[in-house]
């Protein structure tokens, strides 16, 4: 059965699974959905639009659902989409779509940590960890398993790459590659996140092809398009080295390099 505090204030309009867990002062609007085993805290307020997955955590004062902080959102239906499994800690906001996209998403297994706001129309994907007072600007791509570090702002429409890692406190403001390690001022490609492609299994030979793509793309003095030539020419093809090849060829605002 439910587990709700006398003091939350839920809508009848709200969807909520019989097994959640609402704490003290707690709001849910109306057309908000909560999935089975998720944990609500005190002091939260989940505003209309906000659909939360299954097994969800969700702190204390995180408020999901509000409006976009978008000059051109008209008012329109829209939602903010939390996937199954993920954690969101203390004060965390994350904001709805505008008709661009229609939802702000966070997908399944992702960590988001205190103070972390998600602007309107982000995607973040699977198994995402974003640290403390990260600010995602609107329409922000955030790929698998990507780690960005605390107190990093990051601007409108940026594209932060698979499996890369960004250091804390640095300022992101062109779309970051798959599978890179980036910080310094200038923010800039400082290696391949070799560590962490280790600790998700990658198979030596998969590293090894990155290692030269990334030399290559970062370390030899060659412009991204002649980089790309002989990425092509001289590196064995694998589903890394396409994903990378795929992922600079639908950059808006050009890659860090």
């Amino acid at each position: 059965m439910n587990q709700i505090h006398a003091t939350a204030i839920i809508s009848p309009k709200a969807e909520i699974a019989d097994d959640v867990s609402i704490g003290p002062h707690t709001i849910i609007e109306e057309c908000v959905i909560v999935g089975k085993g998720s944990q609500i805290a005190s002091s939260v307020l989940l505003a209309t639009g906000a659909v939360i997955g299954e097994n969800v955590k969700i702190s204390h004062g995180a408020v999901i659902g509000t409006l976009p902080q978008d000059l051109k959102f008209g008012g329109e239906l829209t939602k903010a989409v939390v996937g199954d499994n993920t954690v969101i800690r203390e004060y965390v906001t994350i904001n709805r779509g505008t008709k661009a996209h229609g939802e702000a998403s966070i997908g399944k297994n992702c960590m988001l940590m205190a103070y972390a706001h998600v602007a309107h129309d982000c995607i973040i994907g699977n198994n995402v960890i974003m640290a403390n007072s990260v600010n995602l600007a609107g329409h922000v791509e955030v790929e698998d398993y990507a780690i960005i570090g605390g107190v990093v702002p990051v601007h409108q429409f940026v594209k932060i790459g698979a499996h890369c890692m960004v250091g804390g406190g640095f300022r992101v403001q062109q779309d970051i590659c798959p599978y890179a390690l980036v910080g310094g001022y200038p923010l800039k490609v400082v290696g391949l996140n070799a560590i962490g492609l280790k600790r998700r299994g990658f198979p030596l030979e998969s590293i090894k092809r990155l290692e030269k793509t990334f030399k290559l793309l970062f370390f030899s003095g060659l412009n991204t398009s002649q980089a790309i030539e002989r990425i092509k020419a001289d590196v064995e093809p694998g589903k890394e080295i396409d994903h990378i090849l795929q992922f600079i060829s639908r950059s808006d605002r050009g890659i860090i390099k």
